[in-house]
Protein backbone atom coordinates (compact mmCIF):
# COMPACT_ATOMS: atom_id res chain seq x y z
CA UNK A 1 0.00 0.00 0.00
CA UNK A 2 1.23 3.30 -1.06
CA UNK A 3 0.70 5.20 2.46
CA UNK A 4 2.36 3.09 4.56
CA UNK A 5 5.23 3.36 2.60
CA UNK A 6 4.87 6.86 2.59
CA UNK A 7 4.67 6.24 6.88
CA UNK A 8 7.92 3.84 6.95
CA UNK A 9 9.95 6.84 5.16
CA UNK A 10 8.78 9.62 7.01
CA UNK A 11 9.68 7.61 10.20
CA UNK A 12 12.68 6.56 9.09
CA UNK A 13 13.60 9.69 8.16
CA UNK A 14 13.30 10.99 12.36
CA UNK A 15 16.02 11.30 14.85
CA UNK A 16 16.07 8.55 17.41
CA UNK A 17 14.24 10.29 19.96
CA UNK A 18 11.11 11.03 18.13
CA UNK A 19 10.77 7.43 16.28
CA UNK A 20 10.26 6.65 20.27
CA UNK A 21 7.74 9.15 20.69
CA UNK A 22 6.13 7.75 17.69
CA UNK A 23 6.20 3.95 18.70
CA UNK A 24 4.75 5.38 22.26
CA UNK A 25 1.94 6.87 19.95
CA UNK A 26 1.01 4.06 17.88
CA UNK A 27 0.71 1.92 21.19
CA UNK A 28 -1.26 4.54 22.82
CA UNK A 29 -3.80 4.47 19.66
CA UNK A 30 -5.52 1.63 20.53
CA UNK A 31 -6.16 2.29 24.44
CA UNK A 32 -7.73 5.66 23.90
CA UNK A 33 -10.04 4.44 21.34
CA UNK A 34 -10.63 1.21 24.16
CA UNK A 35 -10.97 4.07 26.68
CA UNK A 36 -13.15 6.08 24.78
CA UNK A 37 -15.64 3.25 24.03
CA UNK A 38 -16.10 2.10 27.82
CA UNK A 39 -16.74 5.80 28.87
CA UNK A 40 -19.88 6.50 27.50
CA UNK A 41 -21.90 2.67 27.03
CA UNK A 42 -25.20 2.83 26.24
CA UNK A 43 -27.77 2.42 28.93
CA UNK A 44 -30.14 -0.17 28.83
CA UNK A 45 -33.70 0.59 28.76
CA UNK A 46 -35.94 0.38 32.24
CA UNK A 47 -32.55 0.51 34.22
CA UNK A 48 -33.89 2.88 36.32
CA UNK A 49 -37.60 1.61 36.85
CA UNK A 50 -38.29 2.03 40.13
CA UNK A 51 -35.82 4.50 41.52
CA UNK A 52 -38.02 7.38 40.66
CA UNK A 53 -41.48 8.71 41.87
CA UNK A 54 -43.39 11.53 41.02
CA UNK A 55 -46.30 13.00 43.65
CA UNK A 56 -49.90 12.60 43.06
CA UNK A 57 -50.30 15.82 42.08
CA UNK A 58 -47.61 16.40 39.60
CA UNK A 59 -49.46 17.67 37.34
CA UNK A 60 -51.82 19.98 39.64
CA UNK A 61 -51.61 23.84 38.82
CA UNK A 62 -49.32 25.68 40.96
CA UNK A 63 -50.16 28.26 43.08
CA UNK A 64 -47.65 31.01 41.92
CA UNK A 65 -49.17 31.20 38.58
CA UNK A 66 -52.92 32.03 40.07
CA UNK A 67 -52.70 35.50 38.93
CA UNK A 68 -51.98 34.19 35.46
CA UNK A 69 -55.13 31.96 34.96
CA UNK A 70 -58.28 33.54 34.73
Amino acid sequence: METDNQVYQKIDMLPSDLKEEVLDFIDFIPMKRKNKKAVHPRPVFGCAKGQFSMSEDFGAPLDDFKEYRS
